[in-house]
């Protein structure tokens, strides 16, 4: 499989059923000529004028099934984005 073939399906998480997006970019280890895993570029946030959220990068170990449209993935539940709003707010909250 080529990577361009990778970077055409779609990662689910399995341990809470979410859609991570694409595969943007592979970790290679050059000494060892082995992919490492995958990395998930974060989404826009407001067209890209306010940046992009974290990146996600899967460890090789934690992909379960490579299929012919998706990537299923085992990873801990992420925050979602009500959440991690919430979390920026309290950082900010003025008192």
């Amino acid at each position: 499989m080529r990577s361009g073939e990778l970077q055409r399906k779609e990662i689910l998480n399995l341990a809470d059923g979410s859609r991570l997006g694409f595969a943007d970019h592979l970790l290679v280890d050059l000494e060892k000529a082995t992919v490492e895993g995958l990395v998930v570029c974060g989404r826009l946030r407001l067209w890209g004028l306010l940046g992009r959220e974290e990146d996600i990068t899967i460890p090789w170990e934690d992909i379960q099934v490579i299929g012919e449209d998706a990537i299923l993935v085992k990873l801990p539940a992420l925050p979602s984005p009500a959440e991690k709003r919430a979390k920026r707010r309290l950082f900010w909250r003025e008192e």
